[in-house]
């Protein structure tokens, strides 16, 4: 029953992600990011909290006049965090069962998670008692309702046995020292949640606590819109313990048990949530079937580094050799940006539930991995496609200067950048960059001119419709612009050897391939060469003349241009098709070749497995495949 459950939710997760990735881009969708949300949610309501603590009156009879005038008086700001206060409280209840309901549902709870997931069960029943603490305070019909119905409930245990329900017998009975207590609790209570919010994140390495910017902006919009189109008010006037409460509005997030305070036997309440938290604690510890996970710790190597990481039972790659201080990339932890590729050199591993877009069954087939959502079955050597330099521990990044755009068909520029006098990037034929946008988001694109001239940056932009950062090439961008960029990155690199070879571009796959053949005859490589460039018409062989003057010059290099979609007009006499059909054509059996393929995801995913069901080695094959953002992928076109 259970693992039925996981399945349906991870059906719906993995979906409803890939939605979010589409229409906010994985850097920002919210589902990744649900955890640090949380915290950024507490210090909302702390701040807001805070300042309606400063005007609030904690004596009986002022309680709710000074609430009303913090509401209407000062409704400018007053009114306003009120309001704020009570949405994010809201929103902070969604965001924690949303992240542990997907912890569930992936099977992260169990292990050494164990600790996480109790703390936060913890964590949610003190947010709770917080929450249903800071209902009475008002002292409106509500907190009526609330506080009565609270007290009674707990009067049902035998440790009270009903002396908590005298105090509300009369009027008179609630004093200005208890509704200071009360007020204290709602103090205490939540700092004692911060405490338990900083031990929950420390044995989750690198845990972020902070959202990007974009999604804090956005909350803190979102918060204040309604703030100001649904303001919260007191109901119903002050409180009459006089007079028994008829109606309210419930909030649903954090008073949902109580309409059954008033149709069950109260014993039967206290069943339900103890029982149900009972069994949501001892999951980690339940003989349940699970999906095929090894046990026991295992050895990680990662090619480059000097040491051995250990691996326990049920840990990512990405999570053991961040906790063991290793520079690895990563960016949204939950298999959805690719940033995390590496290749699985030896031993085998689960590969965990990921997005399609950021793992393609082509590159799954070709041994690669998300360090992420991958565990080991067995001790593992890895080599990380998207290496992070060791010295400083982050990304090198530059800022270059904008010194040409050229358009090289209706939908291409080639775009140069200069770097500052004096510095230059050393990069390798193959390799790409992420453009940094003001937001913290990347756009990556492959370097397309050969290395030896690494004072400037030749790159091919291709228009992506409603791209951001493609749309401001085409539309705004200027020669003298400023752009932040960091790098290099990526393994796409021509390898040793005498075979021959078979490039492969798709598009503006062009690109790497133009630095690959350009730096491959600067170095007096002269192995036998094809290049197969696929595109749908002739405009889209934007540099034909450059790969023609090629095959003039070198005898060795052989271009064959492929159009998938002329038309009449075009009066194309050359090949038709899919690209890697016609190498398939042209190369019967393609054992004792090397295949280079740059492209869309769509084209490396068909062209692939087709190659190798014609003879070539797993180990002859290497792919970059481009991905949009809304694909998943960090950038417009990374590998």
């Amino acid at each position: 029953m259970i693992r039925r459950l996981q399945a349906l939710l991870q059906w719906l997760f993995l979906r409803v992600e890939a939605l979010f990735n589409a229409a906010f881009g994985v850097a920002l969708n919210p589902l990744y990011h649900l955890g640090a949300i949380s915290f950024f949610l507490f210090w909302v309501i702390a701040a807001s909290g805070l300042y309606l603590y400063a005007f609030f009156e904690t004596g009986v009879a002022d309680a709710y006049a000074s609430v009303e005038s913090i509401t209407h008086t000062q409704w400018y700001l007053g009114g306003i965090l009120r309001s704020v206060h009570r949405y994010a409280s809201d929103a902070f209840v969604l965001t924690m069962l949303l992240h542990m309901v997907r912890y569930f549902a992936f099977d992260r709870f169990r292990g050494f998670r164990w600790f996480s997931w109790v703390t936060g069960m913890v964590l949610i029943w003190l947010v709770y008692v917080s929450g249903i603490n800071g209902y009475m305070l008002p002292w409106d019909r509500l907190a009526q309702y609330v506080i009565v119905s609270a007290f009674e409930w707990l009067d049902w245990l035998p440790s009270f046995s009903g002396t908590l329900m005298r105090n509300f017998i009369y009027p008179s009975s609630v004093n200005d020292r208890f509704f200071s207590l009360l007020a204290f609790m709602h103090i205490g209570i939540p700092l004692l949640v911060l405490l338990l919010m900083w031990v929950h994140v420390q044995r989750v390495p690198k845990a972020a606590t902070t959202p990007p910017r974009p999604m804090a902006a956005g909350l803190l919009v979102t918060l204040l819109a309604m703030a100001l189109i649904v303001p919260v008010h007191s109901q119903g006037g002050p409180t009459d313990l006089g007079s028994a409460v008829a109606r309210v509005q419930l909030d649903w997030f954090y008073l949902p048990v109580f309409p059954l305070l008033n149709t069950w036997p109260l014993g039967w309440v206290w069943g339900l949530l103890v029982g149900v938290s009972a069994v949501i604690t001892v999951l980690p510890w339940l003989p349940l079937r699970r999906r095929r996970q090894a046990t026991g710790e295992f050895r990680l190597d990662v090619v480059g580094e000097a040491k051995a990481v250990t691996v326990r039972a049920g840990e990512t790659l990405l999570d053991a050799g961040l906790r063991d201080g290793l520079q690895l990339p990563y960016e949204c932890r939950n298999g959805g940006c690719g940033v995390c590729l590496c290749t699985v050199v030896h031993g085998s591993v689960d590969h965990g539930l990921y997005q399609r877009a950021a793992l393609p069954d082509a590159l799954r087939q070709q041994g690669k991995a998300l360090m992420c959502c991958a565990t080991p079955l067995s001790d593992v050597e890895i080599e990380v496609d998207h290496a992070v330099p060791r010295a400083a521990g982050a990304v090198q990044q530059y800022e270059a200067c904008v010194a040409s755009l050229e358009r090289l068909s209706p939908d291409v520029v080639r775009l140069r950048l200069d770097l500052p006098a004096g510095q230059h990037i050393r990069f390798a034929a193959g390799q790409y960059i992420n453009i940094l946008l003001e937001d913290g988001q990347r756009r990556a694109f492959s370097f397309a001119n050969a290395p030896g001239a690494q004072e400037q940056i030749e790159l091919h932009v291709r228009l992506i419709p409603g791209g951001r950062f493609t749309t401001h090439v085409f539309t705004d961008m200027r020669v003298g612009d400023t752009l932040r960029f960091e790098g290099p990155h990526g393994h796409f690199l021509l390898q040793p050897g005498a075979a021959p070879i078979i490039l492969v571009a798709g598009a503006t796959g062009f690109a790497p391939i133009k630095s690959i053949v350009e730096d491959a005859f600067a170095r007096g490589i002269a192995r036998p060469m094809w290049l197969y460039w696929g595109v749908r018409r002739p405009a889209d062989l934007y540099l034909r003349e450059l790969a023609e003057r090629w095959q003039q010059d070198h005898a060795h290099f052989h271009f064959v241009p492929v159009l998938s979609d002329a038309q009449a007009q075009d009066a194309w006499s050359g090949r038709r098709g899919l690209v890697h059909e016609a190498i398939l054509q042209d190369f019967p059996n393609l054992a004792g070749h090397e295949v280079y393929v740059c492209g869309s995801a769509r084209m490396v995913e068909s062209a692939i497995p087709a190659f190798l069901a014609q003879g070539l080695s797993d180990e002859a094959c290497f792919s970059d495949a481009f991905l949009t953002p809304a694909q998943g992928a960090s950038g417009a076109s990374s590998p």
